[in-house]
């Protein structure tokens, strides 16, 4: 069953910075879609969309369907019901996001009670049943946000985004600043929740291996586009966007000694999405662009079974080698 729709979705900030561009995803129930992308390419944003989270002002055009029903026409009531009860969203730095002077345990318990879902005393005991949950003692609803370590905090706020048992949690950087142990136990955690409870999951992160490890599902996001997409360990080991396979390659492979110690790199920085250049967003970092690339912007194609990616090289699409750039290889030819 088709959880969410996103059709054409576009968000402009005010003054003009276009940081989501025509994305097209679809989430089933029960599969894990992970996005990835550096800084600055549109995912967070993305993400607060989903639910209308953004700052007024922003223009966000296109279409997000959950469960059929369009977020982007919800009247404000409809809006804050579905908020928790149909969609939740764990936003990285959970100590920027509990409110330092409450207990977790009330913030749990409150968007039960907000929702109606149970007495105060019924609200409170669900907030204990969530925190065991998520691996913490019943007691610790008691605690203050400032008397739990990172990685106990984020599974305060993985419990407050299952309070109201909704269809879908967006996970936005949730193991940001967490180191490699407890990270990995947070991704087994949620992954564990999705399947038990058949949630559909978005997870967003810069780090392709943890998607691919954790994920059914990847889009890779460039400049608010979406330039690759597929199942998860196929585009992760055999990207076919040159950006996907840029991302894939900067981080060393366990076993190989030549990523280990010379993991490659991509030069430059993401465009800054109130002034895109040309066509092709990623074209001036492309180690294989074509002059086509800076004229022409390249929509997303078939790259295979079930995956599709924005660039003039996938296989299939006539090859622009009038006045094109030498390979690698020439180019390193005296």
């Amino acid at each position: 069953m088709t959880l969410l729709e996103v059709r054409d979705l576009s968000v402009t900030y005010q003054g003009g910075a276009a940081a989501v561009r025509g994305v097209d995803l679809t989430l089933e129930a029960g599969q894990k879609l992970g996005i990835a992308g550096e800084s600055g390419c549109g995912k967070s944003t993305l993400a607060l969309a989903l639910l209308r989270l953004l700052p007024a002002g922003t223009r966000v055009t296109g279409r997000i369907l959950l469960d059929g029903e369009d977020v982007l026409g919800m009247r404000w009531g409809r809006l804050r019901a579905v908020r928790w009860a149909g969609a939740s969203i764990v936003f990285q730095g959970a100590m920027h996001s509990l409110n330092p002077v409450h207990r977790v345990g009330d913030q749990i318990a409150e968007p039960v009670l907000l929702h109606g879902r149970a007495t105060p005393a019924a609200a409170r005991k669900r907030a204990g049943e969530l925190l065991e949950q998520v691996g913490l003692p019943a007691a610790r609803a008691s605690a203050f946000p400032h008397e739990l370590s990172g990685g106990q905090r984020q599974r305060v706020m993985i419990a407050m985004a299952l309070a109201c048992e909704p269809g879908l949690v967006v996970a936005d950087e949730p193991t940001t600043a967490l180191d490699v142990m407890i990270q990995a136990q947070i991704l087994r955690l949620i992954e564990q929740l999705v399947t038990d409870q058949h949630l559909g999951l978005i997870m967003i992160s810069h780090d392709l291996a943890v998607l691919a490890d954790t994920c059914d599902r990847l889009a890779v996001m460039y400049a608010g586009r979406v330039v690759e997409q597929g199942p998860a360990r196929a585009v992760h080991e055999d990207a076919r966007h040159p950006y996907a396979k840029a991302l894939s390659a900067a981080f060393p492979r366990i076993g190989d000694p030549a990523s280990r110690f010379a993991p490659a790199g991509l030069p430059g920085d993401p465009p800054d999405p109130s002034a895109l250049p040309t066509g092709c967003a990623f074209h001036a970092r492309c180690p294989v662009a074509l002059p086509v690339c800076a004229a022409d912007d390249q929509p997303l194609r078939q790259a295979g079974p079930d995956r599709s990616a924005a660039c003039v090289h996938v296989e299939g699409v006539p090859d622009a080698d009038a006045g094109g750039l030498p390979s690698e290889s020439a180019r390193s030819t005296p």
